[in-house]
């Protein structure tokens, strides 16, 4: 059903409704005798909740419109074909955003649809072609051919993307009652209808209140009647007033007025600039994207957003991280937890630094605690003092010169590496090692193991 049309809600719903399958639903009674937007569906419109301002839709409205009217005549389209794109873009426009929607599809979609329901069909193709020539003209390019590339295609599937759009939110309610007819009726009951300016000036001023919302406001009787009475008023040709013509065919005078009024001031507004018009669009669409993402909680490249993150800086905030040291507490040894925190040097990097632990800088002496899954034989050496093998880290290699010019070379082969396999395989190694440094010292006897020793104990 239309949201944005009164007639498929003309019909009051009966309480009891109609039961398909296991669910009741209401009555609604469609007729195509009205076609007008209730009032309270008048403003504010979709646009302008989307931050679009009232002058800015005026504009995309008339630009609309014009470009329907000028694709209809390069087409060769009826007026009455014309005018019943104008109107369903008008309607589609109430019920719909010009910021999540492009007028210009739109329009390319009133047209091809409304050729149909006038029973003057035309190709997609067509309709994109013309539209790409008056997209030239308007910029003073230089006419060059369509080209049958992915943006044409492309096009081509929004605009029949957009057709349908428009018949499901009108709800397939696209009827279109013109006031043409109606203005030769009621010149000839007026006896007028040979005064062709009048009849040709009355149809101008109804040609042009399409590009406003009148045609959505007022019914085809009312607006051919305010056509005439404007006409009538330009050319200064009486008209009965004793009663006022109008009243006969049930218009009133404020209708009147008001459908006047919305036509004149049509005449006085600036043409529209196609180029400012989607610069203005583009940014509102800018701007409600952002606030879609912000309302997720995401930066507007889709990221997520940081908490905070005004104020958040690498230099403000350094990293931090959590680590685990062995400390052993009566008699057994436990995990204790301990926060390290990136500093920051000279150079702009971070380097992790603990304010629990002192730095082995600061304490060269102080050894690390033994971990749980060390031996008995490897924590101590028997009389509490750990054995200088049993630490983690490697000592790095060295180089010094005796007193006598040779050169010593001293390396901690004591590394303790915990395998995996057990301490089986391990005291195997220190077995190869011993056995290697006891022949080691039989080929070399004249050297000290104090000074010139490979191995260190």
């Amino acid at each position: 059903m239309a949201l944005s049309l009164r007639s498929p809600y003309l019909g009051a719903p009966s309480a009891d409704g109609i039961l398909i399958g296991d669910k009741r639903y209401s009555e609604v009674f469609l007729a195509i005798d009205s076609s007008t937007i209730p009032e309270e569906r008048l403003s504010p419109t979709p646009s302008a909740l989307d931050g679009l301002d009232p002058e800015t839709e005026t504009d995309l409205r008339i630009l609309g419109c014009e470009l329907v009217q000028s694709a209809g005549i390069l087409l060769r389209l009826p007026q009455v074909a014309m005018a019943t794109g104008q109107v369903l873009f008008h309607r589609f426009f109430y019920s719909k955003s010009f910021i999540r929607n492009s007028f210009e599809i739109v329009a390319m979609a009133c047209v091809n649809l409304a050729s149909k329901i006038e029973e003057s069909p035309r190709r997609v193709r067509d309709v994109i072609n013309v539209f790409h020539h008056l997209k030239q003209s308007r910029g003073k390019k230089a006419i060059t051919p369509l080209v049958l590339d992915n943006n044409y295609i492309n096009t081509k599937n929004q605009v029949i993307k957009a057709e349908r759009r428009i018949l499901r939110d009108l709800g397939f309610c696209v009827h279109v009652k013109h006031p043409h007819k109606v203005i030769v009726m009621y010149l000839q009951v007026l006896e007028c209808e040979k005064n062709q300016i009048l009849v040709q000036t009355a149809w101008n001023y109804m040609n042009d209140a399409l590009r406003t919302n009148v045609f959505v406001r007022f019914e085809a009787e009312t607006i051919a009647c305010a056509c005439i009475y404007l006409a009538a008023r330009a050319l200064q040709i009486p008209l009965p007033n004793k009663p006022h013509w109008y009243l006969l065919f049930g218009a009133t005078e404020d209708d009147l007025k008001e459908i006047c009024i919305c036509t004149l001031r049509l005449y006085s507004r600036k043409k529209p600039n196609f180029e400012q018009l989607e610069k203005e669009v583009e940014k509102r669409r800018t701007l409600l994207d952002e606030a879609k993402l912000k309302a997720k909680g995401l930066n507007p490249n889709g990221t997520p957003a940081l908490v905070g993150a005004g104020s958040f800086s690498p230099a403000s905030k350094p990293s931090q991280f959590i680590y685990f040291i062995a400390v052993k507490e009566n008699g057994q040894t436990m995990l204790r937890p301990t926060r390290f925190a990136a500093r920051r040097s000279r150079s702009g990097t971070y380097s992790s630094h603990s304010s629990h632990s002192p730095s082995p800088r600061q304490h060269k002496g102080h050894r690390s605690p033994p971990l749980p899954y060390q031996k008995a034989d490897q924590r101590n050496n028997g009389d509490g003092e750990p054995i200088r093998h049993g630490g983690k880290r490697r000592r790095s290699r060295s180089r010094s010169r005796s007193v006598d010019g040779s050169r010593g070379r001293g390396r901690d082969y004591a590394k303790l590496k915990h395998e995996r396999s057990g301490s089986g395989r391990h005291r195997d190694h220190r077995g190869r090692e011993r056995s290697r440094d006891r022949s080691h010292r039989s080929k070399h006897p004249s050297r000290s193991h104090s000074a010139h020793g490979r191995h260190r104990r």
